[in-house]
């Protein structure tokens, strides 16, 4: 039998150093999901290395403040791209 080293349609895998990013965009989202002065349903949570993006919409900017101010304290997050916009 041969073994050939794993590739996805011909490409290498992907290597993550630290922990796999959906691990940490799943922290961020489930600490907004508890809040309770955040309304996260419409957020996106997204993970470029340990630098967390949130995206979406909020009712106003005290809750993107507040939603970036949460994400922030999520261990292994350096840092956090806020792109909310509120109504």
């Amino acid at each position: 039998m041969v073994f050939k080293e794993g590739t996805f349609k011909g490409e290498p895998p992907e290597h993550f150093d630290g922990p796999h990013p959906a691990w940490l965009e799943t922290a961020v989202a489930d600490a907004l999901s508890v809040a309770g002065d955040v309304d996260a349903s419409d957020i996106t949570v997204t993970c470029e290395g340990t630098r967390i993006v949130l995206s979406g919409s909020v009712n106003s900017p005290q809750e993107a403040e507040r939603a970036t101010a949460i994400a922030a304290s999520v261990k292994e997050v350096s840092e956090v791209d806020n792109r909310l916009s509120w109504l």
